[in-house]
């Protein structure tokens, strides 16, 4: 027998076409990726169906929840209403259906984990293994290029669960605990005049071109930088900017300019750059993780409880906020 997905409605208000959950699915995808392509690639479904549901659920709502232009798609005012709802619907059917095989022991769930990429290569794969490993019932999504600023808006949103975050935070609807402490360095070409000093004052570094990620991505990695260059008494020459770390490095490697990175990035250097530490006063990046306030599942606990000991807080820190 096929399974009835249709949300409930007061029977005054039935239609034969009631709201279902693969339409608000549809719609969270959309919403997420802005761009139907994209969207109908994850669901794995074609363009013209994913474009057919998204109609039938604004004919049911009432109102366009999509801007849609030949290049571009955007939330509308009412999209961006609904959109915290649709993720709070998704999230009580998947509470339903973890507390109806919770019967069964075990702990079932979903995780949704942000991520910034290469920054986060200590972290992220030792968590996710064990929590593979411990918890297999737990279904895990992992999220990529997402910055500090980003994280924290989906996190507020439930867009994600858990995020890999620089600390701190400004949000009263997100807790954090420090994970990793790193000191600031600088990465090389191999042929700069510098690339063979044991240490460098980041004063010297004054006239050089940097190669950074963009104000406007929220990083908390290029803003601790900038504000060490301000501190040093220069406002850094920026040559090109790039979202991605790793591409960062290998803009450095490809001799663009040079680049404030933490020194965990000094094992994994693509050929020809070097990483050099700094002189003077350590310039920390305070590594985090962040999730909800609100809300917090049987899957999201154990997966804290957990990181807990595979990430555990330096030095006894207490948790940001």
């Amino acid at each position: 027998m096929a399974r009835d997905t249709r949300v409930n409605r007061p029977l005054a208000n039935h239609r034969e076409d009631s709201m279902e959950i693969r339409w608000v699915h549809a719609f969270v995808a959309v919403a997420e990726e802005l761009h139907f392509g994209r969207a109908a690639a994850r669901l794995q479904m074609a363009q013209s169906p994913l474009s057919q549901t998204i109609r039938k659920l604004e004919k049911d709502l009432g109102v366009a929840l999509f801007e849609r232009s030949t290049r571009t798609v955007s939330l509308t005012a009412a999209g961006h209403a609904f959109l915290p709802h649709a993720y709070q619907l998704l999230e009580g059917v998947d509470t339903a259906r973890q507390a109806a095989r919770s019967s069964t022991g075990g702990v079932y769930g979903h995780i949704r984990i942000g991520f910034t990429g290469v920054l986060n290569h200590r972290a992220l794969p030792p968590l996710t293994r064990a929590l593979r490993q411990r918890y297999p019932n737990i279904e895990l999504s992992l999220v990529g290029r997402i910055m500090t600023r980003d994280a924290v808006v989906q996190l507020e949103s439930g867009a994600l669960d858990l995020a890999f975050v620089g600390l701190p935070v400004q949000s009263s609807s997100v807790h954090t605990r420090l994970i990793r402490r790193e000191p600031f360095g600088v990465v090389l070409p191999t042929d700069h005049r510098l690339a063979g000093a044991s240490a460098i004052d980041l004063a010297e570094l004054a006239d050089e071109g940097f190669v950074t990620t963009p104000l406007s991505a929220g990083s908390s990695l290029q803003e601790t930088a900038m504000r060490a260059c301000l501190d040093a008494g220069f406002r850094p020459r920026i040559v090109q900017e790039i979202t991605d770390p790793f591409m960062i490095l290998m803009l450095v490697a490809a001799g663009v300019g040079i680049s404030l990175m933490t020194s965990g990035l000094n094992e994994i250097l693509p050929p020809g750059t070097v990483f050099v530490p700094l002189t003077g006063e350590p310039i920390y990046m305070n590594h985090g993780i962040g999730w909800p306030a609100k809300g917090m599942s049987d899957a999201l606990r154990v997966a804290l409880a957990t990181s807990e000991e595979i990430l555990p807080t330096p030095g006894g820190d207490e948790r940001a906020n």
